[in-house]
């Protein structure tokens, strides 16, 4: 299970909109400086958007909690997005340049198995099940 703390911007009708709390891995190291890694994660962290997740539980705005995705659903998530398009722009570029089309056509099959990948992704209307959970680590004390 893969997990990240969230915390709710908003809350209503059992859909609540979250944001990360935490910054990712990448710039909190001490080579940050010299990374070009890091650079990418301080312009991607600044522009992160909140999303909508389904819970049950009764909660507010501010409220912090963990977000959980199995590795199952993030294998078909990324297999949905990766793996469909690549394969169908080779089967197209593999069909059009075997009709004779030669490179041309071979582009052209490619760019069209590409996109018909996203578009069969996309009407798929599959979503991977994202798990609320109130997060047991604020004011617990052993």
């Amino acid at each position: 299970m893969i997990s990240a703390p969230v915390r709710v911007i908003s809350a209503a009708d059992g859909i609540a909109q979250v944001e990360p709390t935490e910054t990712s891995g990448c710039g909190g190291c001490v080579s940050r400086s010299s990374c070009g890694v890091s650079g990418l994660g301080k312009y991607f962290s600044s522009h992160r958007k909140a999303i909508s997740v389904q819970c049950d539980a009764n909660v507010r705005a501010g409220d912090e909690l963990q977000l959980n995705l199995s590795e199952a659903d993030l294998l078909k998530a990324g297999m949905l997005a990766y793996l469909l398009p690549s394969v169908l722009a080779l089967i197209g570029a593999g069909l059009l340049s075997s009709f004779g089309l030669g490179d041309v056509g071979a582009v052209i099959g490619a760019a069209g198995g590409f996109v018909m990948g996203f578009i069969l992704a996309r009407v798929s209307h599959w979503v991977p099940r994202l798990v609320v959970q109130g997060n047991s680590s604020k004011g617990d004390t052993p």
